[in-house]
């Protein structure tokens, strides 16, 4: 009788047991410092808040991999970081769930690009002029002074796409950063960013990833390059002797967005919870990227909110991001700018 009410207990629990599996969701993010940073920030936290296991992945930010996974009906990513542009297309071709914003926080307390139909913002973060200040004895002022090789001999480091770099190099030939996609927007605006870059292509190499410009930097490979600030921090906080230019950077938001046909209410709490300020104080203590939710700056030190892209001062000169430009000619440009790279 024992043995049979024994038996009939491990039965029992045993069907019991799915009821009882911890949850999980898949969180996906560009890797790196950054995603270390949201480790600390929100994962971690998040878990032990909800009990909600975070499955935390990484990528370049390849639409074609969401894509498939919406165009299949079974997505296995619940939440990715997107950028702007990606963001509003993925929106615009159904690849993306709509933002609840009731359940997210109040739109007011987050910064303008930070709030869309299909996305949250997480945080502003800019491309910008970095330099090792061990292997120059004067710091460049702006894109200018990247392209002039005789002044600052040695080899530079850009981003391998259209996006970005195509608007450095009008700034590097006089442009002004407010009439930066005015002047790209026109044929002739195009053919001069790309004689313009064509003057620095022997100097030029490459980066692909977020995490190679700190490493080009370090290891004497370039002498300037395209980098994104919080890379720049990271390595700044490793003791490397590496420097931002403010001056004529381009700055953006990336977002959480929820890719169609998954776990709508869990990514939903996880990306409220990643909105709070007390979380993204945290995130930008850990990386020099500025907050969405405005009430996160109160929180932050002077020292560190002044390493900030959103810091006054480092606004001043600096080139928000057109998301409708490259959204409408982002794929023709792309596609140019590859023909022109592989010449």
């Amino acid at each position: 009788m024992k043995k049979q009410t024994t038996l009939a207990a491990v039965l029992a629990l045993s069907f019991a047991a799915p009821a009882f599996a911890q949850k999980s969701i898949t969180v996906v993010s560009f890797g790196g410092a950054n995603k270390a940073a949201q480790e600390v920030a929100f994962y971690k936290p998040f878990e032990k808040s909800t009990g909600t296991q975070v499955v935390a992945g990484d990528y370049n930010g390849e639409m074609a991999k969401i894509k498939a996974m919406v165009d299949a009906g079974r997505p296995s990513w619940d939440v990715v970081e997107v950028e702007s542009p990606e963001l509003l297309r993925g929106c615009e071709e159904g690849l993306f769930e709509k933002i609840n914003w009731a359940k997210v926080g109040n739109k007011a307390d987050f910064v303008k690009p930070a709030v869309s139909e299909c996305g949250v913002g997480i945080f502003v973060w800019s491309t910008a002029l970095a330099y090792n200040a061990d292997k120059l004895k004067a710091a460049p002022a702006g894109w200018k002074d990247f392209w002039d090789v005789k002044k600052y001999p040695g080899k530079r480091g850009l981003r391998k796409g259209a996006k970005y770099t195509l608007e450095f190099a009008l700034m590097a030939d006089g442009v002004p950063a407010s009439d930066v996609y005015k002047v790209l927007g026109t044929k002739a605006g195009v053919e001069r960013a790309f004689k313009k870059l064509s003057q620095l292509k022997p100097n030029i190499q490459w980066w692909e990833a977020g995490a190679q410009p700190p490493q080009f930097l370090a290891s004497g490979d370039v002498v300037m390059s395209s980098a994104y600030n919080g890379r720049i921090d990271a390595a700044q906080k490793e003791g490397k002797n590496l420097k931002v230019v403010w001056n004529q950077s381009i700055y953006d938001v990336d977002s959480w967005a929820i890719p169609k046909g998954s776990k709508v209410a869990e990514a939903t709490q996880f990306i409220a919870f990643s909105s709070k300020p007390e979380q993204q104080k945290v995130y930008s203590s850990n990386i020099a990227y500025g907050p969405t939710n405005v009430k996160s700056i109160k929180l932050l030190p002077a020292k560190v909110a002044s390493n900030l892209p959103t810091d006054p001062a480092n606004l001043k000169g600096a080139l928000p991001i057109d998301v409708a430009f490259w959204v409408e000619h982002g794929e023709d440009l792309e596609e140019r700018f590859n023909a022109w790279a592989a010449k």
